[in-house]
Order: C-alpha cells, then structure tokens, then sequence
C-alpha cells in the first residue's frame, strides 16, 4: 500500500457521544483532504450506542428503543461499511483520518491494514489472531474481539476499528453483531480475567498504528 503516509499524530477524544465524535472526524476528514491537517488517529471510547452501517438492518436489532433507552443506549445510522456493532465504555476505538494516495487507493488492502493492526495490538498482550475466511474483524479463537467498518470520501477514510477490552458485553446479545447468525463476541478482559489498563492499551494500539505502517511501507518499497 504505498502511498500511505506513515507519519501520523494521534488524538484521543477521552469518553464521546458517537454523535460528538463523528462530527469531529467529518471536520478533520475535510482539512485532511484539504492538505490542512496530517493524517491522525483518533482514539475514544463511547457512551453506549448501537450503530447501524450502510448494509446494515434494524432487524439485526433485537430489543425494542424503549428497552435499549432504559438501558442508556441509543441508536445511530451512520455512513461506514458493514452492519450493526455495539459500543460502549471499555471498548477503545480507533478511527484512522487518513488520506489515501497512489497505490493506497484501495479499499480492501485498507481494511486488511486495520485487521493487521488489531492483530498487532492482541500480540503484544501475548495472543495470536485468528483470521476467519471471508469475515472482517480480528477474532481470538472463534470469537470476535474486534469490528472494523469504515467510510471512504474523496478519498479520505472515515471510522475504522472498535476493539472490546474491557467493555461489557451483554449488550452485544441485544444485536445480532456484523448481522452474523451466532457470533460470539468477547474481549481483553474476558480472555486475561482481569482488567486491562486503557491507558496502555491506548499506548500499545498506537504502536500498532505505527509499526503496522512501517511495515506495509517497508514491504511496498521492496
């Protein structure tokens, strides 16, 4: 993927409204475009909201809004790819402004990046990714751990990927996640049996973003 520039900043939004975060990467999306900003990651975590991508149905939905508004979720249509997904506090996410030029314009080879980047981020808690034929994500085992789903506008990315680390995840069975029949969702916290420090793992994903770039540079030029 040249043409991905690996000099990246990072921003991190803390605890959002996905409203408030979404319009604040449609803003950077524009000045990245407009050669005003550098390429960034934004990191944040969200209040719990469900949102449903461009594909996406609300049959996938399995509780009503008045049950999901008890709880203290919303619900958001929004313009990435894929279907429904769920997020909440303890899930880090990651949406990488990036502007794609030359041989980076592609589509597929961006989402292979942030699946080598959540499987660069599980490494370095000590586990091995499993990649499943024919689904996006980064899976532990047979179980998801990460969603990824992203928008592309002249030719700058919008969203990106959603990593569960110590999220709750009972509200994933109030969805039927990525609209897959039997999916299993689980997360850092679920796996180590402890919880996980946001701060390293904000730390350690950022380093993936790096790394990850380096090497899809490196292998471009060789």
């Amino acid at each position: 993927m040249s043409g991905l520039n690996n000099q990246m900043r990072t921003i991190d939004l803390g605890l959002t409204d996905f409203s408030r975060a979404y319009a604040f990467q449609k803003d950077l999306a524009e000045r990245v475009y407009r050669g005003e900003a550098e390429n960034t990651v934004i990191m944040t975590e969200h209040r719990p909201v469900i949102t449903i991508g461009r594909r996406g149905s609300g049959d996938n939905i399995f509780k009503s809004k008045e049950f999901l508004r008890s709880r203290g979720i919303d619900i958001f249509e929004t313009d990435r790819g894929g279907d429904v997904t769920y997020h909440g506090p303890g899930q880090l996410v990651a949406y990488p402004v990036f502007k794609l030029e030359s041989e980076a314009r592609d589509i597929h080879g961006f989402l292979r990046f942030l699946e080598e980047v959540g499987g660069n981020f599980l490494a370095r808690y000590g586990f091995t990714p499993r990649k499943i034929p024919g689904l996006r994500g980064v899976w532990f085992g047979g179980r998801k751990i990460g969603s990824i789903g992203i928008g592309v506008k002249k030719w700058v990315t919008r969203h990106g990927i959603a990593l569960n680390v110590n999220v709750d995840l009972e509200p994933f069975s109030f969805i039927r996640p990525c609209g897959i029949e039997g999916i299993q969702v689980t997360s850092l916290k679920d796996i180590l049996g402890l919880e996980v420090d946001m701060r390293d793992a904000k730390s350690k994903l950022e380093l993936s973003f790096d790394e990850v770039s380096l090497l899809v540079e490196a292998g471009s030029k060789a």
